[in-house]
């Protein structure tokens, strides 16, 4: 995911369709995780829990160093740091067996990464120490599936899974405020924060629409057509423009002052998450089903040939230099780095099982 994205849920389907099997799987196997942690603390007792499937507690994760991926692995219950300049993979960071991360968020201060994780609550990661905190009990009618920190670093905003809204989290006080009604079937709502901070735009995958909500008064303004499938969104350095990945081969463009969308840009194939360099030039698309990332020319409007990264490429960011982006292949339990020089692919990182969601400290 990039910018203040940070990797949100991203990916095709709503449950139930016929193009969500995978999602679907992995939904059942958030709430097999939930009864399996209720069971392992005596709250349900239906049937023993073998040992070896209990969590073993992990010593705190090494401290990142500078520019560093967090990815958030949804089978794996943990957030796995690589170290953008060497491409290793360091310890990862437990958050427990039932907390099925999804989406994640850095705090612009680098200090603090913020987790969605499906189960219903928000965690909280001292970047410093590797070290998760208690998690903020921020479920909603689907789970918490996107989230979004503003550039003033006070609140963080959660998307839940089809149910129609956006809460705010109060990050200094953990403190939960009501829920912002979008209006719009959402689905698999996506959030990305203009770099003003006064307006959120969430996706919303039923609907075929993205929402622009007003971060002031807490109100959702008019959704904007755009495609299908929407999922992620990304805004150009020059705050003007907003693109969204869209299931259904291309990529929207909206003009913010506007609110309108422009002509889609043809990429073909399934993009579900985006990034753009930082110079603004190129957009680099997921493209799902195909296993491809697709380089986009913002100028033209033209996509390029799709690079091969691995199974099921769900969430990418792209390194503050503009030199390196990353992919997480949700079906591989990898994340591939991506050449921008020469736009070719490097040898796969291994990370948690189902990894989703990925940013870059700032």
């Amino acid at each position: 995911m990039s910018d203040s994205i940070s990797g949100a849920a991203s990916g095709p389907g709503q449950p139930g369709g016929g193009q969500s099997g995978w999602r679907v799987s992995l939904i059942a196997a958030a709430c097999a995780a939930v009864v399996a942690a209720a069971i392992a603390i005596g709250v349900i007792s239906l049937w023993p829990k073998p040992a070896s499937h209990r969590p073993t507690p992990a010593a705190p994760a090494a401290p990142a160093g500078p520019e560093t991926a967090y990815v958030a692995s949804f089978g794996a219950g943990t957030v796995t740091p690589i170290d953008v300049a060497t491409g290793r993979a360091g310890t990862q960071i437990q958050l427990g067996s039932a907390a099925s991360p999804w989406g994640i968020a850095i705090a612009p201060d680098g200090k603090t990464a913020y987790v969605a994780n499906f189960s219903g609550t928000v965690t909280p990661i001292d970047l410093a120490t590797g070290r998760a905190g208690t998690p903020i009990q921020a479920g909603s009618g689907g789970g918490p599936w996107a989230i979004a920190v503003t550039p003033d670093g006070k609140t963080a905003y959660v998307s839940g899974y089809g149910d129609d809204t956006m809460t705010p989290v109060d990050l200094a006080t953990s403190g939960v405020g009501t829920p912002i009604q979008l209006g719009t079937e959402t689905g698999e709502a996506q959030i990305t924060i203009a770099p003003d901070g006064k307006t959120a735009y969430v996706s919303g995958y039923g609907a075929g629409t993205v929402t622009p909500v007003d971060l002031v008064t807490g109100r959702a303004g008019s959704p904007i057509q755009a495609g299908v499938g929407p999922g992620e969104i990304a805004i150009a350095p020059d705050g003007k423009t907003a693109y969204v990945a869209d299931i259904g081969g291309t990529v929207t463009p909206i003009d913010l002052a506007t609110g309108t969308a422009d002509a889609p840009i043809q990429t073909g194939g399934s993009p579900t998450a985006i990034a753009i360099t930082p110079d603004g030039k190129t957009a680099y698309v997921t493209n799902f089903y195909g296993g491809t990332v697709i380089p986009v020319d913002l100028a033209t409007g033209i996509a390029g040939t799709p690079i091969r990264v691995g199974d099921q490429p769900n969430g990418i960011a792209i390194a503050p230099d503009g030199k390196t982006a990353y992919v997480t292949n949700s079906g591989g339990d990898t994340v591939t780095p991506i050449d921008l020089a020469t736009e070719s692919a490097g040898t796969p990182i291994q990370v948690g099982r189902g990894p989703q969601g990925i940013v870059i400290t700032p």
